[in-house]
């Protein structure tokens, strides 16, 4: 009986357009069909062996735990997953993999012996709608097809296969040298049956196209093998056809396990979106720029001053909440939810996030687009009149709405960029008045946002507690870091918002502000925020303290490199969604920082 592991015991594999998740024991737990968003297949992850899995992996006795692979790597730097086993019988190998496609999206898995003979066993059990749909399993001209409603998914393999207890088994055993490929389909279920898949092909084709895209990185420092893994992580979760990316390819992950800060990322957040998009640019992605600036321009055409802080992947603006009774959660961590409530809240900093990223494309020399420009002087115009107002911040807190010093700092960003883009000659605008703007909103962060006596913005105005987002505040120009004000609060950070174990989390869930966020529970340490706090102390000149951090930080990842949303000091485990651009993107950047000042070990 297999039961989910550990959030970092998941391997990723996708073709930009879905991903899976595979546990060290060849069982895929999580996906999604035909996109990140739709209802998943196999969401063992979030409930039991009941709601959809598919192990692959040495025969075991029904009463047992399924062995775990003793080794498991990616080939090369691809999205390409090999797991071998070590058993009495022999040595056994599983490549997993998904093609990047144009037509029918497909998981595939091809099992190798490499010494002995090995038994092995394929267990797949498809359910729709989150495993609440058992469909119609039948064979079609030889094939095994599953059908639920507007949906199908083709099973194809040379191994034979059998039912038993709603589940289509393969019994089979490998020596050295055999290779016997599984692959699953999707197709619309009125359409013709997708093409019988050729596995050898895929997996040749989809190894030259991660060698060719990964060739493109301009990074050759010290951390390449750290920043490309996170890079073809940000790849994967981008959604090619449109070219929106996702926050992550998973749901309900919780931050606190057995807690209810359990959310759905499959949605494209515009202040992820753009911060990944700046670590793409700074390590030689271009094209992936510019497809996400058209998805942008198309995601708020036509009402660009009713900007969402998140859209569907295609641009979608509904995103409506709901939770999935019928799922007990991760290690019961309830409820499950999918879409997002949070996404027509007002979070000011997000026109801070699009306009530094419309910014960088167009310092880094994307062509020129003037809806782009147009957007930008559109989206200040609303900030004209908007910016002093309470938002919910970075945050998305579900408390009350407040002066977020961040956002007021990001929304200060907007107009020195915008500024920028008008003295470039690209741009035409009211240079005078919105200097003086500028000037307005650094005065007023600066008056009501920083409390003098403890040397340290603090997270609102008014407020007493502190926020880790204010260490952006040098990062993003607002102040130079040798200003006063920077460094005590870079300090007071550290001393109030770190964990026993040097780790930052984002606020206090407890104190004299306690419930800022509306929720109940406790969260892990935010992994970006501690990427942020490395990057301040090197931008203060203590790099050999940043460096320290930031390898401390790089040792929190799984095996294949890849981090979810949070870290647990006290359980000493990944939470949060997985994996996560919001940790990966800021892992970019330190390298970057780091490499640049020369601030690395040998």
């Amino acid at each position: 009986m297999h039961v989910a592991g550990r959030i970092e015991d998941y391997a990723l594999i996708g073709d930009m357009q879905t991903a899976a998740l595979v546990c060290r024991d060849g069982t895929v737990d999580w996906l999604c069909l035909p996109r990140f968003d739709s209802h998943a297949v196999f969401a063992g992850l979030l409930g039991t062996e009941e709601h959809g899995f598919w192990r692959l992996g040495p025969a075991h006795s029904a009463d047992a735990e399924p062995p775990r692979a003793a080794r498991r790597t990616y080939r090369g730097d691809s999205l390409i997953l090999e797991s071998e086993w070590d058993t009495p019988r022999g040595t056994v190998r599983v490549t997993d993999f998904m093609p990047p496609r144009d037509g029918a999206p497909q998981l595939v898995r091809i099992v190798e012996g490499v010494s002995g003979r090995v038994p092995m066993r394929s267990a797949l059990r498809m359910r729709f709608s989150y495993g609440r749909v058992v469909p119609w399993v039948h064979k079609h001209e030889g094939r095994t097809v599953a059908v639920a409603g507007p949906d199908s998914v083709w099973f194809d393999t040379t191994a034979e296969t059998y039912g038993k207890a709603l589940t289509t088994y393969a019994d089979f055993t490998v020596a050295p040298g055999d290779r016997i490929a599984f692959t699953i389909s999707w197709q619309p279920s009125h359409k013709e049956p997708p093409a019988e898949p050729e596995p050898e092909q895929a997996l040749e084709a989809t190894e030259e196209f991660w060698r060719e895209w990964v060739e493109q990185c301009t990074y050759h420092g010290p951390y390449r093998e750290a920043v490309v893994r996170s890079l073809i992580t940000l790849k994967a979760l981008t959604y090619a056809p449109t070219g929106g990316i996702v926050a992550a390819p998973t749901t309900s992950l919780p931050e606190e396990i057995g807690g209810v800060r359990n959310w759905d990322y499959r949605y494209t957040w515009l202040r992820d979106a753009a911060i990944t998009l700046s670590s793409l640019l700074r390590t030689g992605y271009r094209e992936e720029a510019r497809a996400w600036r058209e998805w942008l321009l198309r995601a708020v055409a036509g009402d660009p001053e009713s900007l969402q802080i998140m859209y569907g992947i295609a641009g979608e603006r509904e995103l409506g909440e709901a939770e999935l009774d019928w799922l007990p959660g991760y290690e019961n961590s309830a409820p499950v939810r999918v879409g997002n409530g949070a996404a027509h809240q007002l979070q000011l900093d997000v026109y801070g996030e699009v306009t530094e990223a419309l910014h960088l494309a167009h310092m880094t020399g994307l062509a020129r687009n003037d809806y782009a420009s147009l957007l930008q002087l559109k989206l200040i115009r609303y900030l004209e009149n908007h910016w002093d107002e309470p938002d919910e911040g970075i945050w998305e807190v579900r408390g009350p709405r407040r002066h977020f010093v961040h956002s007021k700092v990001m929304a200060w960003v907007a107009v020195d960029r915008t500024i920028k883009l008008i003295e470039s000659g690209d741009a035409d605008g009211p240079l005078e008045k919105w200097r003086e703007l500028r000037d307005d909103i650094h005065r007023d962060v600066c008056e009501k946002g920083y409390d003098k006596e403890r040397n340290t913005f603090t997270q609102s105005y008014g407020s007493k507690e502190l926020d880790a987002s204010l260490l952006l505040i040098p990062q993003m120009g607002f102040l130079p870091p040798d200003d006063k004000r920077v460094i005590g609060t870079i300090e007071a950070i550290q001393q109030e918002l770190s964990t026993t174990d040097g780790f930052i989390l984002r606020y206090p869930t407890a104190g004299e502000d306690a419930g800022v966020d509306g929720l109940e529970g406790d969260e892990g340490a935010f992994l970006a925020c501690s990427f942020w706090m490395a990057d301040d102390l090197a931008m203060i000149g203590r790099v050999d303290e940043a460096r320290k951090l930031f390898e401390k930080l790089l040792a929190l990842r799984n095996d294949l490199g890849l981090l979810a949303e949070e870290w647990d000091p006290r359980l000493k485990r990944q939470v949060g969604n997985f994996p996560q651009a919001f940790s990966h993107v800021p892992l970019i950047d330190t390298a970057l920082r780091l490499t640049a000042s020369g601030a690395y070990g040998g």
